[in-house]
């Protein structure tokens, strides 16, 4: 019981690290878009790039999740 818990979590942190990935890629994309425009509301542009920063730490801990216990 407790190992089909652990699998359904592995299942659910992986759907949600390539949901925040996919989230990631998008906002670098729209983050480049602004850049080349010299009327961008910088305000909204810190915020895309706190966001994606916010995104690339919590990308990084679900990973480190997902990495084996060696001392299992």
């Amino acid at each position: 019981m407790k190992e089909i818990n652990e699998q359904e979590q592995q299942l659910q942190l992986r759907a949600d690290l390539q949901e925040l990935q996919i989230e990631h890629r998008d906002l670098d994309q729209a983050i480049a878009a602004l850049v080349v425009d010299p009327a961008v509301d910088q305000v909204r542009l810190r915020r895309l790039k706190k966001r994606k920063l916010i995104l690339k730490d919590m990308i990084a801990s679900m990973e480190s999740e997902l990495i084996p216990d060696l001392n299992a």
